[in-house]
Protein backbone atom coordinates (compact mmCIF):
# COMPACT_ATOMS: atom_id res chain seq x y z
CA UNK A 1 0.00 0.00 0.00
CA UNK A 2 1.09 3.72 -0.97
CA UNK A 3 1.26 5.70 1.78
CA UNK A 4 0.26 9.88 2.68
CA UNK A 5 0.53 11.92 5.73
CA UNK A 6 -0.99 15.28 5.12
CA UNK A 7 -2.61 18.14 7.93
CA UNK A 8 -6.12 16.96 8.38
CA UNK A 9 -7.56 20.34 7.22
CA UNK A 10 -10.11 21.37 4.05
CA UNK A 11 -7.57 22.57 2.14
CA UNK A 12 -5.75 19.29 1.69
CA UNK A 13 -8.80 17.41 0.74
CA UNK A 14 -8.28 17.69 -3.33
CA UNK A 15 -4.44 16.81 -2.87
CA UNK A 16 -5.97 13.10 -0.48
CA UNK A 17 -8.72 12.66 -3.57
CA UNK A 18 -5.73 12.69 -6.26
CA UNK A 19 -3.42 10.57 -4.38
CA UNK A 20 -6.13 8.05 -3.87
CA UNK A 21 -7.65 8.62 -7.76
CA UNK A 22 -3.94 7.85 -8.99
CA UNK A 23 -4.05 4.61 -7.13
CA UNK A 24 -7.03 3.48 -8.22
CA UNK A 25 -6.93 4.76 -11.83
CA UNK A 26 -3.53 2.82 -12.26
CA UNK A 27 -4.72 -0.20 -10.91
CA UNK A 28 -7.90 -0.09 -13.63
CA UNK A 29 -10.70 0.56 -10.96
CA UNK A 30 -13.98 1.29 -12.86
CA UNK A 31 -15.49 5.01 -12.89
CA UNK A 32 -18.61 4.18 -10.79
CA UNK A 33 -16.70 2.49 -8.07
CA UNK A 34 -14.09 5.41 -8.19
CA UNK A 35 -16.26 8.05 -7.25
CA UNK A 36 -18.38 6.24 -4.66
CA UNK A 37 -14.99 5.58 -2.73
CA UNK A 38 -14.31 8.93 -3.58
CA UNK A 39 -18.08 10.15 -1.99
CA UNK A 40 -16.25 7.80 1.43
CA UNK A 41 -13.20 8.79 1.32
CA UNK A 42 -14.17 12.67 1.65
CA UNK A 43 -16.85 11.85 4.12
CA UNK A 44 -14.03 10.32 6.65
CA UNK A 45 -11.70 12.95 5.59
CA UNK A 46 -13.45 15.60 6.33
CA UNK A 47 -14.82 14.21 9.50
CA UNK A 48 -10.92 13.56 10.49
CA UNK A 49 -10.15 17.02 9.49
CA UNK A 50 -12.66 18.72 11.65
CA UNK A 51 -13.32 16.76 14.71
CA UNK A 52 -10.31 14.41 15.47
CA UNK A 53 -7.95 17.31 17.31
CA UNK A 54 -10.41 19.75 17.57
CA UNK A 55 -9.99 22.62 18.67
CA UNK A 56 -6.12 22.38 17.82
CA UNK A 57 -4.71 20.72 14.25
CA UNK A 58 -2.87 17.40 13.72
CA UNK A 59 -2.22 14.57 10.47
CA UNK A 60 -3.43 11.89 9.01
CA UNK A 61 -1.54 9.18 7.47
CA UNK A 62 -3.57 7.79 4.74
CA UNK A 63 -3.06 4.58 2.90
CA UNK A 64 -4.17 3.25 -0.47
CA UNK A 65 -4.13 0.19 -2.31
CA UNK A 66 -5.56 -2.82 -3.92
CA UNK A 67 -5.08 -6.17 -3.65
CA UNK A 68 -7.03 -9.29 -4.96
CA UNK A 69 -9.09 -7.43 -6.56
CA UNK A 70 -10.20 -4.63 -3.79
CA UNK A 71 -9.33 -1.38 -2.96
CA UNK A 72 -7.98 -0.46 0.28
CA UNK A 73 -8.17 2.83 1.77
CA UNK A 74 -7.27 3.77 5.44
CA UNK A 75 -7.31 6.40 7.55
CA UNK A 76 -4.89 7.01 10.70
CA UNK A 77 -4.56 9.80 13.23
CA UNK A 78 -3.51 10.66 16.54
CA UNK A 79 -6.78 12.50 17.74
CA UNK A 80 -9.05 12.12 20.21
CA UNK A 81 -10.68 8.16 20.37
CA UNK A 82 -14.04 8.03 18.58
CA UNK A 83 -15.54 5.32 16.50
CA UNK A 84 -18.17 6.66 14.38
CA UNK A 85 -19.68 3.02 13.50
CA UNK A 86 -20.91 3.05 17.19
CA UNK A 87 -23.43 5.78 16.58
CA UNK A 88 -27.03 4.07 15.42
CA UNK A 89 -27.72 4.57 11.47
CA UNK A 90 -30.74 7.17 11.11
CA UNK A 91 -34.16 6.25 10.69
CA UNK A 92 -33.74 6.78 6.87
CA UNK A 93 -37.55 6.27 6.34
CA UNK A 94 -38.63 9.15 8.17
CA UNK A 95 -38.97 12.85 6.36
CA UNK A 96 -35.83 14.59 6.43
CA UNK A 97 -37.28 17.28 9.04
CA UNK A 98 -38.22 14.62 11.66
CA UNK A 99 -34.02 13.35 11.54
CA UNK A 100 -31.88 13.67 14.18
CA UNK A 101 -28.94 15.72 12.62
CA UNK A 102 -25.48 13.95 11.86
CA UNK A 103 -24.71 10.41 11.06
CA UNK A 104 -26.04 10.65 7.24
CA UNK A 105 -22.35 10.88 5.79
CA UNK A 106 -21.04 7.65 8.11
CA UNK A 107 -23.91 5.82 7.13
CA UNK A 108 -23.94 6.43 3.48
CA UNK A 109 -20.79 5.26 3.77
CA UNK A 110 -21.58 2.19 5.00
CA UNK A 111 -23.86 1.58 2.80
CA UNK A 112 -21.58 1.90 -0.36
CA UNK A 113 -18.59 0.33 1.02
CA UNK A 114 -18.24 -3.50 1.17
CA UNK A 115 -16.38 -2.85 4.48
CA UNK A 116 -15.98 -0.54 6.92
CA UNK A 117 -13.58 -0.95 10.20
CA UNK A 118 -12.74 0.81 13.33
CA UNK A 119 -9.84 0.89 15.68
CA UNK A 120 -8.26 2.07 18.29
CA UNK A 121 -4.86 0.70 18.16
CA UNK A 122 -1.39 2.07 19.80
CA UNK A 123 -3.05 5.55 20.31
CA UNK A 124 -4.33 5.85 16.97
CA UNK A 125 -7.83 6.26 15.22
CA UNK A 126 -7.72 3.66 12.41
CA UNK A 127 -10.69 3.59 9.92
CA UNK A 128 -10.85 1.35 7.15
CA UNK A 129 -12.44 1.20 3.91
CA UNK A 130 -12.45 -2.16 1.25
CA UNK A 131 -14.46 -1.98 -1.82
CA UNK A 132 -14.46 -4.47 -4.65
CA UNK A 133 -13.07 -3.49 -8.42
CA UNK A 134 -16.07 -5.77 -9.60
Amino acid sequence: MEAMNIKAADINLENVLAFINTILENNDCPRKIQMQIDSAVEEIYVNVAHYAYFPEEGDVLIKCGVCDGQAVVSFEDNGTPYDPLKKPDPDVSLPADERQIGGLGIYMVKQSMDSVHYEYKHGRNVFTLKKKLI
